[in-house]
C-alpha cells in the first residue's frame, strides 16, 4: 500500500485525479478501523494532515467556512458559542483522544447514517464544499448523502470544507446509545431555531439509509408562540415529536429495533424542542 503525504491542497487534488481509488486520511478514526479489521485494502492512502488550509476556519460573508481537517475538539473549544448544536454533537463523539483527531470532514467522507455531525449540519442548512482539479462546488448537506456510506462526491473530489451560518437562535442535539459514552448512535436528533425567521431546522441520524430532515415538523414550527414566548403546551410538543418520528425510515439491527428508534425520536424531538424553547424564552433573542 502506497502512502502519499501532499503538503498543499493542489497536490492532493492532483494525486486524487491521477488515482481516484486512493483513500483520503485525516484523523483516521474511521479508516484505520476498517484497515485493522481488513474491511478495506486500498491501493494507496492520501494523508491530508499536512495541508494547513484544511485545518483552518474563517468567516466568509457572514457564513463560517470550516476546513475539513478541523477537529471535533477545536469545534468545541473555538466554535462552541457560534455553532452550539454542532459542538453538542462533537462532545458525544468517542473519547477525548478521538475528538482530538477526528474531523467533521472525515465524518462526511464516511457518509454513515449514524455520523454524529450530520444531523446538526442538516438542521442548520450547511453546505459541503468539495474540490477537484476541475474546480470547486458546493453541495447542500441534505443532498450530499446518497445512501448508506455513499455520498455525492465524484471519484476525483475531496471534501475541502463545510459552510454553515452562525446560530441565529437556540440549537440542541440529543443522542440515544446502548451506553452513555463512546457509542454509535441508536438514533439522534438535532434542532436549530431561527428566531428572526420564526423557523426550525431539523436533522435525524441513525434512523434511515441517510441522515434525514423532518420536513413536516419544520413546517409545524410555524405554530409555535413565537411572539408571546409562552411555555409550550404538552400537546404541541407531543405533536412535534410525532412528526419527527414519522420522518424517520428506521430498520431493525443489532443496536435497536425500528419501533424503538421511532419512539426514541419522538421523545428526543419533544425534549430538544422544550430545551431550545426555554432558552429562547429566557434569552434576549
Amino acid at each position: 500500500m502506497d502512502f502519499l503525504r501532499p503538503s498543499t491542497l493542489d497536490e492532493a487534488l492532483a494525486a486524487k485525479a491521477a488515482a481516484p481509488d486512493l483513500v483520503p486520511l485525516a484523523g483516521g478514526t474511521d479508516v484505520m478501523v476498517e484497515l485493522n479489521f481488513d474491511r478495506r485494502r486500498p491501493p494507496a492512502l492520501l494523508d491530508l494532515t499536512r495541508i494547513a488550509e484544511l485545518a483552518d476556519w474563517s468567516e466568509d460573508g457572514g457564513v463560517l467556512r470550516i476546513g475539513a481537517g478541523v477537529t471535533y475538539r477545536r469545534i468545541i473549544d473555538e466554535l462552541g458559542g457560534r455553532l452550539p448544536g454542532l459542538a453538542m454533537a462533537a462532545r458525544t463523539v468517542g473519547s477525548p483522544q478521538i475528538r482530538n483527531r477526528g474531523t467533521v470532514g472525515g465524518n462526511l467522507g464516511s457518509a454513515s447514517p449514524a455520523g454524529d455531525a450530520h444531523p446538526p449540519l442538516l438542521a442548520t442548512g450547511a453546505e459541503v464544499e468539495v474540490a477537484s482539479i476541475r474546480g470547486v462546488r458546493r453541495i447542500k448537506a441534505q443532498d450530499f448523502f446518497a445512501g448508506p456510506k455513499r455520498s455525492a462526491l465524484a471519484p476525483d473530489e475531496l471534501i475541502a470544507a463545510f459552510r454553515v451560518p452562525p446560530a441565529p437562535g437556540p440549537q440542541q442535539f440529543a443522542k440515544v446509545g446502548t451506553r452513555n459514552a463512546m457509542v454509535i448512535a441508536v438514533c439522534s436528533f438535532a434542532l436549530a431555531l431561527d428566531v428572526s425567521k420564526r423557523t426550525a431546522g431539523t436533522g435525524i441520524g441513525s434512523a434511515g439509509p441517510t441522515p434525514l430532515r423532518a420536513a413536516e415538523a419544520e413546517s409545524f414550527a410555524s405554530e409555535l408562540p413565537w411572539e408571546s414566548r409562552e411555555p409550550l403546551p404538552d400537546p404541541l410538543v407531543a405533536r412535534f415529536g410525532e412528526l419527527v418520528a414519522a420522518a424517520a425510515k428506521p430498520i431493525d439491527d443489532v443496536r435497536g429495533s425500528a419501533a424503538y428508534r421511532r419512539h426514541a425520536l419522538s421523545v428526543l424531538g419533544g425534549r430538544t424542542l422544550r430545551w431550545a424553547w426555554e432558552e429562547y424564552r429566557c434569552g434576549s433573542t
